[in-house]
C-alpha cells in the first residue's frame, strides 16, 4: 500500500510538472513580434563630460546602453560617425606617437559600441593612423559609399594584421532573436559624405549607392536602417527616394535634429554625447510589417551615473592629457570663467559672422600684441563646433582651439592688409574666413577701415596674426606669408610659456586672468 501511495504520488508531481512545462512552452510560444533598440550618439570628440562635468560622457552613454539592455537584450549602440576628430588628443602624444583617436577607440570598446560609420572628420586623420585606428576598434564598420585609395585600386577598408578578417561591408545583415523565440533579420546601410578629400579616400555618390545597397537587400531582410552621416538635406533627400526604410540614424549636424520626411524619422543628437536618440524597431513577422514609434531624446546629465569599466579608461586617458597639457604651462581642471553667458563656437556662426567666443579669441590677441594695429584670425583655428557653458576651464580652451600655434606679429603695406581682408570675406562658410579687431567693414562700399580711419594701401600697419595663417596655408591665403613683399617687417616669434604671444590659447587664459 505504502509503495502504491508513492507510486501514485510520484505520478501526480510529474503530471503537475509536464502540464506546469507545457503552461511555460505556451506562455512563451512564438508570438511573431520583436523589438529591437537603438542607443544612437553621433558627433562626439569628448570622451569625459563637459560643462563641469554636467553634460554629457562616454561612461554615462554605457550606463545608458545597459540600462535599455537589461529590459531589452537587442539593444544596440550606434555611433552615426565623427569620433576621431576634431580632438584636442590629437595634438597630444602617449608613448612616442600622436594619439590621434586612441582614446576614442579603447573608450568606445569599453562602452560597448556596436556599430559605427565613418564620418567625414575620421579623414582629417593621417592614413596609417587610421588604420591603427581601425585595427584597435573591436566595434562593427559599415560603409556603403566610402572606400579606401590604395595605390590605382579601390578597396574597402578592413582591419590588418589579422587573419580571416572580412572587409567593411557596403551593407550588413543583423539576425536578432528574443525570449519567446520570435527571430528577425534587420539590413544596415552606412553613408558619409564626401566632403574631405583625402588622397587615400574614395566617394561614391551617397544617395545612389544607398539605392543600390537596399534594392539588393531588402527582400532578404524584415526591415532597413540607415546609418548616415550626412547633410540633414541630404538625410531627407535619402528619405524621399527610399521610402521603405526603417529609420535614419544620422550625424553631421550638432546641435540635435529631429525629423520625419514621409514615414521615416531622420533623428542626430546632440554633439559630444551630450542626448543620444532612443529609436525603437518594432517588427511584426506575421503581418510583414514594421513600424518605429516616436523616437525619445535622452539627454545624458549627472542623472545618469557613469559605468565603472568605461570610466577607467576615461580616466586613464584624461590623466595623460593632462600631464600634456602640463607640460606646455597648463592647468586643464583650472576654471577661468566661472558664470556668465555661454560663449558661441558653432561652425555655421563662427565662419560666417564675428560671436563672442570669437571677439574673446580676438581681445586676446590684442592683449598679448598691445602695440599691433590690427590682429586677425582665421576661423578655423576654432575647432569646438560647440557652446561652451561656463564654468569654463582651461581645459575647454585648449578643446576650443587644439592645434594651439604661437601669435606673430608683422608690418605690412596697406595694400597687403586689404588683400588679405578681402580674401577672408570670400572664404565666409568655412574655416578661411578671418575674424578681426580693430577692423571695421563697410558693406555698402566695400571699404575696411582702421581706427576710423580708410585702410591705406601705401601706409605700414602692425598686424598681429596667428603663426598658421602666416604660413600661406589656408585657404586662397596662399601669398599671406614671410616672402611677400609686401610684408615689411617679421617680429621674432616668442617661445616661453609665460609668455602670452607663444600660443593662443595661453594668450586666451592670461587675458582673462588679468580681467579678475
Amino acid at each position: 500500500m505504502i509503495k502504491l501511495i508513492r507510486l501514485l504520488c510520484l505520478t501526480t508531481l510529474f503530471v503537475n510538472a509536464s502540464c506546469k512545462t507545457a503552461r511555460n512552452s505556451a506562455a512563451i510560444k512564438d508570438d511573431g513580434k520583436i523589438e529591437v533598440v537603438f542607443v544612437q550618439v553621433n558627433d562626439v570628440y569628448e570622451i569625459a563630460p563637459i560643462a563641469g562635468g554636467k553634460e554629457g560622457g562616454m561612461a554615462r552613454v554605457a550606463t545608458l546602453k545597459k540600462q535599455y539592455k537589461q529590459r531589452n537584450p537587442n539593444t544596440f549602440l550606434i555611433m552615426s560617425g565623427d569620433f576621431l576628430s576634431p580632438s584636442v588628443y590629437n595634438s597630444l602624444q602617449y608613448q612616442g606617437k600622436r594619439i590621434r583617436g586612441a582614446q576614442m577607440v579603447e573608450t568606445m570598446n569599453a562602452a560597448g559600441m556596436d556599430i559605427v560609420v565613418f564620418g567625414n572628420h575620421e579623414f582629417d586623420i593621417a592614413e596609417m593612423e587610421l588604420q591603427d585606428r581601425i585595427n584597435e576598434s573591436g566595434f562593427f564598420w559599415v560603409s556603403t559609399n566610402t572606400f579606401h585609395k590604395v595605390k590605382d585600386s579601390i578597396v574597402p577598408f578592413t582591419r590588418t594584421g589579422r587573419t580571416n578578417e572580412k572587409p567593411f561591408p557596403e551593407t550588413h545583415i543583423m539576425s536578432v532573436k528574443d525570449n519567446d523565440g520570435t527571430t528577425a533579420r534587420i539590413g544596415f546601410i552606412g553613408l558619409t559624405l564626401p566632403s574631405n578629400p583625402a588622397d587615400f579616400v574614395y566617394y561614391k555618390d551617397p544617395i545612389s549607392s544607398a539605392k543600390e545597397a537596399y534594392n539588393k537587400i531588402k527582400d532578404s531582410v524584415d526591415a532597413v536602417v540607415a546609418i548616415t552621416h550626412l547633410t540633414v538635406k541630404d538625410d531627407m533627400s535619402l528619405a524621399k527616394e527610399l521610402p521603405g526604410l526603417a529609420a535614419i540614424l544620422g550625424g553631421h549636424e550638432h546641435s540635435g535634429v529631429f525629423s520625419k520626411t514621409g514615414n521615416i524619422y531622420i533623428t542626430k543628437a546632440h554633439s559630444n554625447a551630450r542626448s543620444a536618440y532612443v529609436v525603437k524597431l518594432n517588427i511584426d513577422k506575421k503581418k510583414h510589417h514594421f513600424k518605429v514609434p516616436r523616437p525619445h531624446l535622452t539627454y545624458i546629465n549627472e542623472g545618469i551615473a557613469p559605468d565603472s569599466n568605461t570610466n577607467t579608461i576615461v580616466q586613464k586617458w584624461k590623466k595623460i592629457a593632462q600631464e600634456n597639457y602640463a607640460s606646455l604651462g597648463f592647468d586643464a581642471e583650472k576654471v577661468v570663467i566661472q558664470s556668465g553667458e555661454k560663449l558661441d563656437g558653432r561652425e555655421t556662426e563662427t565662419r560666417s559672422k564675428s560671436t563672442n567666443l570669437t571677439s574673446l579669441v580676438t581681445a586676446a590677441m590684442a592683449y598679448a600684441c598691445p602695440q599691433a594695429d590690427v590682429v586677425l584670425f582665421n576661423s578655423g583655428s576654432i575647432r569646438l563646433d560647440d557652446i561652451l557653458t561656463p564654468p569654463v576651464t582651461q581645459y575647454d580652451i585648449i578643446r576650443t582651439l587644439p592645434f594651439g600655434g604661437g601669435i606673430r606679429e608683422v608690418d605690412m603695406k596697406g595694400d597687403l592688409l586689404l588683400q588679405v581682408l578681402q580674401a577672408g570675406l570670400k572664404n565666409k562658410n568655412n574655416g578661411g574666413f578671418l575674424q578681426f579687431r580693430s577692423v571695421v567693414y563697410n558693406n555698402a562700399v566695400n571699404s575696411f577701415s582702421v581706427n576710423n580711419q580708410t585702410i591705406n594701401p601705401n601706409k605700414t600697419y602692425r598686424v598681429a596674426v596667428t603663426e598658421f595663417l602666416l604660413s600661406g596655408k589656408e585657404a586662397n591665403l596662399g601669398f599671406l606669408n614671410e616672402t611677400n613683399p609686401g610684408v615689411v617687417k617679421v617680429y621674432p616669434a616668442e617661445t616661453a610659456i609665460t609668455n602670452p604671444k607663444s600660443d593662443i590659447r595661453a594668450a586666451i587664459i592670461m587675458f582673462l586672468g588679468s580681467r579678475k
